[in-house]
């Protein structure tokens, strides 16, 4: 068995988390769209150690439209969400041409058969079950960015 943290290391290393933007390689931006702040704290500086820009909205209309001025290389979602539940964000991020292109993972408690259909119908790439392991959330998020 590996040591903790072998396979983020060995998956994570430099590869992946730098795009060429404008000529300059940037980190890979990601947009975040949780209300629990608790959650998206944690989540955040997790994902800023390994080498990420993060960006937090804490409902479903600030979210989508941070989605559409940032353009983020991936949208972490949450169902459950204020003003804009996550399926009807889900659904306008893939109807606006600035977004439709861009990875959605969602990330519920609300992990029922139909609720899983649901979040596919809407355009997410995936779907994990809160609460989630965290390497498991790591590697599914490097697996869903895109390819450079």
């Amino acid at each position: 068995m590996p040591r903790p943290g072998a396979v983020r290391e060995r998956v994570y290393g430099t590869c992946g988390l730098l795009q060429e933007r404008g000529g300059q390689m940037t980190p890979r931006k990601i947009v975040m769209i949780e209300d629990s702040k608790a959650a998206s704290t944690v989540l955040k500086e997790v994902l800023a150690s390994e080498g990420y820009t993060v960006l937090h909205a804490g409902d479903g209309v600030s979210g989508l439209a941070l989605a559409r001025r940032e353009k983020p290389d991936l949208i972490l979602l949450d169902l459950l969400l204020p003003k804009l539940n996550g399926y009807e964000v889900c659904n306008a991020l893939m109807r606006d041409s600035l977004t439709r292109h861009t990875p959605v993972l969602i990330i519920s408690t609300l992990d029922t058969s139909e609720s899983i259909e649901k979040a596919k119908q809407c355009g997410a790439r995936n779907f994990m079950k809160k609460p989630y392991n965290l390497d498991d959330l790591l590697l599914e998020i490097k697996r869903l960015l895109p390819k450079e």
